[in-house]
């Protein structure tokens, strides 16, 4: 899930690469939106299992409900926009591969 989103956020790991074909940018906004909707439900189930008082859980969902914000919202025409969309999309998944991670050491 990372990689996937390290191909939009981290264009400088590779400066050989060209940025993605209209094609190749929708085939990996489709991956990252289905990563996106198995991460919300991992997050937010570990979340709900933590007290309520905890600043963890809050952060968490918090992200959860960002994330569904962005899936709930479709990009402007142009290979511009769906970019910039892609990249919000990558940024709120890394988010929550980091939450999924912490929250995990939490419960060990």
């Amino acid at each position: 899930m990372r990689d996937s989103a390290r191909q939009l956020l981290d264009p400088d790991s590779a400066p050989d690469v060209l940025p993605p074909s209209y094609a190749e940018l929708d085939a990996l906004t489709l991956k990252l939106r289905t990563h996106l909707e198995l991460l919300i439900f991992e997050v937010e189930q570990a979340a709900l299992r933590i007290p309520e008082s905890e600043i963890l859980r809050y952060c968490a969902l918090a992200c959860v409900g960002e994330a569904r914000g962005r899936l709930r919202i479709s990009p402007r025409p142009g290979v511009s926009s769906g970019v910039t969309y892609a990249r919000r999309l990558a940024r709120v998944l890394n988010a929550l591969c980091d939450h999924l991670e912490t929250l995990g050491r939490h419960h060990s």
